[in-house]
């Protein structure tokens, strides 16, 4: 920021004195701001919804070898009592 002081006497032998400010331009501060927050919550979102996808992925995983084992020991206990009928 630039201040001048202009002095001027008239004849008379009074004095008129003129400040002039001159303010620097305001820069974009506000719409940059935006733009970091908007990307900071589009990379959020983006790392929730793989998080969430991961923990389906995984849940689902899990549920498919319950169920296997779960087949698995009814072919065991199938077996067994085959076994036992002496099929």
């Amino acid at each position: 920021m630039t201040d001048e002081i202009h002095t001027t006497r008239d004849p008379d032998g009074t004095t008129h004195t003129t400040t002039i400010v001159d303010h620097e331009p305001r820069r974009g501060g506000g719409f940059g701001m935006m733009l970091i927050l908007l990307v900071a919550i589009v990379v959020a979102a983006f790392v929730a919804f793989q998080f969430l996808g991961n923990e389906r992925a995984e849940t689902d995983a899990i549920t498919d070898a319950a169920h296997k084992v779960g087949d698995a020991a009814q072919n065991v206990g199938d077996a067994a009592s085959d076994a036992l009928d002496g099929r």
